[in-house]
């Protein structure tokens, strides 16, 4: 997290300078609206894109990272925003978890026109290197039999993690105790200290802490393995066909904006993803561009909704 933290600020200046005269007092200004805290993943894979944008299409950006309310705040705010194309916000897992769970004052498909699903990120299960558990088998038994005695720390309540861990628990048929944390760091942080047992975290909040040694990953969550950890088979190769829980980031702008400005800055994010250089430093981050844009980005949002909305009902999630 500490590398993030500087990667973010690093390109926080590159993102001032290309915000100033260099472009023109008379340049058009597009805010981004950001519900997640400063120097996490969705921060930087935003200044990434829109600094590349911002040297290639002439505009200025101003990104407002609004976080707070479980990303409620923001979102509710871009959804009063005036429709000109000129705001847009960033949404993840929680857009379509949030609905499931609280009273909302917007809809997250009227009040939003969809832009496009930028990117995908895989998830681990991981536990800590002393851990006996070697695999996700041996996790599983051990939890069958010790019911409740074992941790799973996770971000959350109503997060993606939380979602991933509570859906896991159900298909394996296990009952381990959820311990909820406010962010993916702070759980990893109880798992060094040895203090849950295992989490569910992204891959970039957990790599370092693998490489040195300290962590263990027994099973990726997405469909796919992940290229840089070949050996770690999935969730679903693990015996449970089906499974796949990754975390995703999209671009949304209020309902009735001009189709052609929703379509131009989508045009202009999945440009921009496909620049070898700017595809690379995505990649340093586990960050997979996507670029399903329109229908089918409004398509892949209904999904989201309904498969959440079960996982929520079963494992009766609440929010907080």
């Amino acid at each position: 997290m500490a590398t993030m933290r500087r990667m973010a600020a690093a390109l926080g200046v590159a993102l001032l300078a290309l915000t100033g005269p260099a472009l023109g007092q008379g340049a058009r200004t597009i805010k981004i609206v950001n519900p997640f805290p400063a120097g996490g993943t969705a921060d930087i894979w935003v200044r990434i894109l829109t600094e590349q944008v911002g040297r290639t299409r002439g505009v200025n950006f101003l990104l407002e990272n609004r976080p707070g309310g479980g990303t409620v705040i923001a979102t509710d705010a871009v959804s009063r925003a005036a429709p000109d194309g000129n705001t847009f916000l960033v949404i993840g897992n929680s857009f379509t978890i949030n609905p499931n769970v609280r009273k909302l004052n917007y809809d997250p498909i009227t009040s939003f026109e969809p832009v496009c699903y930028t990117l995908n990120s895989p998830q681990l299960i991981a536990v800590h290197s002393d851990s006996p558990y070697r695999t996700l088998g041996e996790l599983i038994a051990a939890a069958k039999a010790k019911p409740g005695q074992l941790q799973l720390g996770l971000n959350g309540p109503a997060t993606a993690q939380h979602l991933t861990g509570e859906l896991f628990k159900h298909v394996a048929g296990i009952d381990m105790t959820y311990v909820p944390f406010t962010g993916g760091a702070p759980a990893v942080n109880a798992l060094l200290g040895q203090h849950v047992t295992a989490t569910v975290a992204n891959y970039s909040e957990l790599v370092e802490h693998m490489n040195g040694g300290k962590l263990r990953a027994l099973a990726a969550t997405g469909a796919t393995r992940i290229p840089p950890l070949p050996n770690i088979p999935t969730v679903a190769e693990s015996g449970y066909p089906g499974f796949d829980m990754s975390v995703w980031f999209g671009l949304m702008t209020p309902a009735k904006t001009p189709a052609d400005k929703v379509a131009e800055f989508g045009e202009w994010i999945t440009a921009a993803m496909q620049v070898p250089e700017i595809k690379a430093r995505l990649a340093t981050l586990m960050l997979f561009p996507v670029g399903i844009c329109g229908d089918g980005f409004k398509a892949h949002l209904k999904k989201q909704l309904e498969e959440n909305g079960k996982i929520v009902r079963e494992a009766n999630i609440k929010a907080e």
